[in-house]
């Protein structure tokens, strides 16, 4: 198999990366870790006729932390970077557990977090958990900065909101409030390191002992990680009790939308849907009991 050439531009400073980007035009991709995009190119799913690597761009690297305000995980930060972080450990456990649960350790001393992001897969690993807690993106382009919520990013498998030549600079995540809990959860039908067949991200905030703010994603069960409100209302305000959490879990298993293809069928994910939005809605309840 012969695999058409390409360009690769490795540029030092965010502007020159855009300005190639507008230049160049169609076919032009950007790569952060590349464990996505080669992969893609290798199967011929792209055919890049130019690659601009952020690598070299000071900064993209980082991962910071501002008490009261929040955490940024920059472009080019690597996933197993954020899962051992000491920070992200102690203040926002499921994103750490969301990277350090993607692929293998190969993958994650490569791969970023937002390269999974934007890779736009229904089954991203990093995506429940940060939709669950709110995040955003940082973009650059030709017109500027913007910000866009997590939860417009994502249009349909492989497609997202980003605009011709722009590039997300980071993701940002706001500080938990006092009382929460956040959690991810994922299964696997053919083993570990395979994408997800099911997955869920929850978040929650607790007023006394009754849910007082929630929100819970799912992924791999439909055309993009998917918000469940009907599930979020059943619980709201209400004293979580196993009972009601086996509930929730039934109701987020019919506001799902699988599909079956080789990592799993419609029925399986929809009966797994029960059971991790069940488990994590109750593990996050237990998380925000602590941390009052």
């Amino acid at each position: 198999m012969t695999l058409s050439r390409f360009d690769l531009f490795s540029p030092e400073r965010l502007d020159e990366a855009v300005a190639l980007l507008k230049e160049k035009g169609k076919d032009t991709f950007v790569m952060a870790g590349g464990t996505d995009l080669l992969i893609k190119r290798r199967h011929q799913v792209i055919h890049p006729r130019t690659i601009v690597s952020l690598k070299k761009i000071s900064g993209l690297n980082r991962i910071s932390f501002r008490s009261g305000k929040g955490l940024t995980i920059g472009a080019t930060a690597l996933l197993g970077d954020v899962a051992r972080h000491r920070t992200v450990l102690r203040i926002y456990p499921a994103i750490a557990k969301a990277a350090g649960n993607t692929a293998n350790v190969q993958i994650r001393n490569m791969g970023t977090v937002v390269g999974n992001l934007c890779n736009a897969s229904p089954a991203a690993d990093n995506a429940p958990a940060l939709l669950a807690m709110n995040a955003a993106l940082n973009i650059v382009g030709p017109q500027g900065k913007r910000v866009l919520p997590l939860e417009d990013f994502f249009l349909g498998p492989g497609f997202t909101a980003l605009q011709p030549a722009e590039i997300v600079t980071s993701v940002f995540v706001p500080m938990p409030l006092s009382g929460s809990g956040a959690t991810y959860l994922h299964l696997s039908a053919r083993g570990r390191i395979d994408c997800s067949a099911a997955s869920t991200g929850v978040a929650l905030t607790l007023k006394g002992p009754r849910i007082d703010k929630l929100r819970i994603f799912i992924g791999a069960c439909g055309p993009t990680p998917l918000r469940m409100p009907k599930t979020e209302k059943i619980l709201i305000n209400q004293k979580l009790t196993k009972t009601l959490a086996v509930r929730a879990g039934l109701q987020a298993s019919k506001e799902s939308k699988p599909i079956s293809d080789v990592r799993a069928n419609e029925d399986y994910r929809s009966k797994m849907v029960a059971v991790l939005v069940r488990r994590a809605i109750l593990e996050a309840n237990k998380l925000a009991r602590d941390n009052k």
